[in-house]
């Protein structure tokens, strides 16, 4: 086979990895740490996790246990959407296992976790796995989304592994999947199965963090990837100089992406979910405001500029928060009338007719296109798919049309032409940077030193990561710690918490602090692409959302 002449030279990559963990595999020791609890929901989460809650944090130093070398088969499952540097967590947890024992083996599970559902597996071998070391993707062997939450799924997971041979098992994921590995770990020590479970924090839209889990895997390089693609399109504008840009970018609940992104780039304007939240925003004022920018660069003679949206934007705010809600409900009480319904119109007045006066002035006001995206198959909750609401060309239609008033009333004399794009899966699957290669292989090869440890219920954590990477801390805390209890379905379920944008943090704070002056002057910033080869302070610089939160 052929390779690129990047991809085969990034097989032959060799991770760094946190001090701790070069050392010789037998003389590393666990220190266990202080019993640890969840922030919220103590007795309630204590009551669902009796072998897993209030585990201590736990810590690897200097020492020596001959355990670790004893032969033991690894299940691995990589969950939910792709993030840069899956492969190289499997790559981690592969060294590590072989290392203490040639002959333990490592399975992976296929397409996910139905995957252990059907006992389809497929053996990390290190021929197969040269061929994606260092490379982004999940094709190793594949990803899903089925969910492990019943029992019943539990007893057929106990039942593959022990046929399997697997003693312990790595679930790759979010938040949701990392849940899941909780809950299954509880089963398994409750049931006295033999098998632990941990688990390694991904998503690219950065929303599984806390002071343990400093960045989730992936984040890194998606947002390298898309602030090398804001960049190119913001000189482009510079160069032309006539038209405006509205990027919506990946993050349904939380808006890192967006943020880190505008800390790289330094667009004219970028839209941060939990801000128009808490200010309770509404769609006239956002709209209002991004005139507004465009009218004051228009004077200054610069009819261009960029604009970054965070997909899940549309869901903060509050009118249309409340016509979504009525929507799903609407949608699912008349589904059967609804369905008969064969055009646009008839859809259209059926909606109107039943919404409440104030929805229906919010759904008369969008966009014809937009009200049809809001009035698309619903997802297998009932709900509005968000992600397929082109909110930016909303925004676009709607500026554009306030800009036309204020012409007409001579308070604007600028042109307003507008692009749209939308940056998603261009990085989900991008060559990790150099971060992510070194984080992915420090967590899976972590994760193989929690299992030696009998750890279960627990999630691969390496911390400190804005120092060089031999400096970086590694351990695991127990997930159980991250939870909360939350409504899902009408049922109070325990769930990972997730970690938005802190409007009282460091990187929201630069934000606020620079956006007015970068909303009127052209201030761009031209990351270019992610470098592999050269200086550490340009190859492996973390994420400037992650400078910040660690500036002293």
């Amino acid at each position: 086979m052929k390779y690129s002449p990047l991809q085969a030279a990034r097989y032959q990559y060799n991770p760094k990895l946190p001090q701790i963990l070069r050392e010789k595999i037998d003389t590393i020791t666990l220190q266990v740490g202080a019993a640890t609890a969840p922030a919220t929901d103590n007795a309630a989460i204590k009551a669902l996790f009796p072998h897993t809650y209030g585990l201590p944090a736990v810590t690897f130093t200097k020492g020596g246990d001959a355990a670790v070398g004893s032969r033991i088969n690894v299940g691995v499952i990589l969950s939910g959407g792709q993030a840069p540097g899956g492969h190289n967590v499997i790559s981690g947890l592969y060294d590590a296992l072989k290392n203490a024992n040639p002959d333990s083996k490592l399975i992976g599970f296929k397409g996910g976790p139905s995957g252990i559902l059907k006992n389809d597996t497929k053996e990390i071998s290190k021929e197969f796995l040269a061929e994606f070391r260092n490379t982004g993707g999940f094709d190793i062997i594949g990803s899903g989304r089925t969910k492990l939450e019943s029992e019943a799924q539990f007893a057929v997971c106990a039942e593959v592994c022990h046929k399997q041979g697997i003693s312990a098992l790595v679930i790759i994921g979010g938040d949701d999947s990392n849940t899941n590995a909780a809950v299954l770990a509880e089963y398994f020590l409750k049931t006295n199965a033999g098998i632990s479970v941990i688990g390694c924090p991904k998503t690219i839209d950065g929303d599984l963090k806390n002071e343990s889990i400093e960045i989730s895997f992936g984040f890194d390089t998606a947002t390298k990837t898309y602030s090398e693609l804001i960049g190119n399109i913001a000189r482009d504008a510079n160069s032309a100089k006539k038209y405006w840009h509205f990027i919506r970018l990946m993050g349904r609940s939380a808006s890192h992406i967006a943020l880190e992104c505008a800390l790289q780039t330094q667009p004219n304007a970028c839209l941060i979910s939990e801000e128009v939240e808490q200010n309770q925003t509404t769609l006239k004022e956002i709209v209002e405001d991004l005139a507004k920018k465009v009218a004051a660069r228009a004077a200054k003679g610069m009819n261009f500029g960029v604009v970054l949206i965070p997909e899940g934007v549309v869901e903060f705010i509050p009118e249309v928060k409340a016509l979504i809600k009525e929507l799903n409900d609407l949608l699912t009480k008349e589904s059967v009338a609804y369905a008969k319904l064969s055009d646009w119109n008839t859809q259209s007045s059926f909606v109107a007719a039943r919404l409440s006066t104030s929805a229906a002035e919010v759904f008369a006001s969008l966009p014809v296109d937009i009200k049809k995206q809001l009035l698309m198959d619903r997802d297998p909750h009932g709900n509005v798919q968000v992600s397929r609401i082109e909110t930016e060309k909303m925004l676009i239609e709607m500026v554009g049309a306030l800009l036309s008033n204020m012409k007409q009333a001579g308070t604007y004399s600028g042109s307003f032409s507008a692009l749209s794009h939308f940056f998603g899966y261009e990085g989900r699957c991008a060559f990790p940077s150099n971060f992510d290669s070194d984080y992915c292989y420090s967590l899976g090869y972590n994760a193989f030193l929690l299992i030696a440890y009998g750890c279960s219920g627990y999630i691969s954590s390496v911390t400190n990561l804005t120092a060089p990477a031999s400096e970086w801390k590694a351990g695991g805390i127990p997930i159980t710690m991250m939870m909360n209890m939350e409504k899902r379905h009408g049922e109070q379920k325990p769930v990972i918490k997730k970690a938005l944008v802190e409007l009282e943090g460091k990187p929201f704070k630069y934000f606020k602090a620079h956006r007015d002056l970068w909303a009127i002057d052209t201030c761009f910033m031209y990351p270019g692409a992610i470098q592999y080869y050269g200086p550490a302070e340009i190859c492996d610089i973390p994420t400037r959302t992650l400078e910040l939160e660690h500036q002293k």
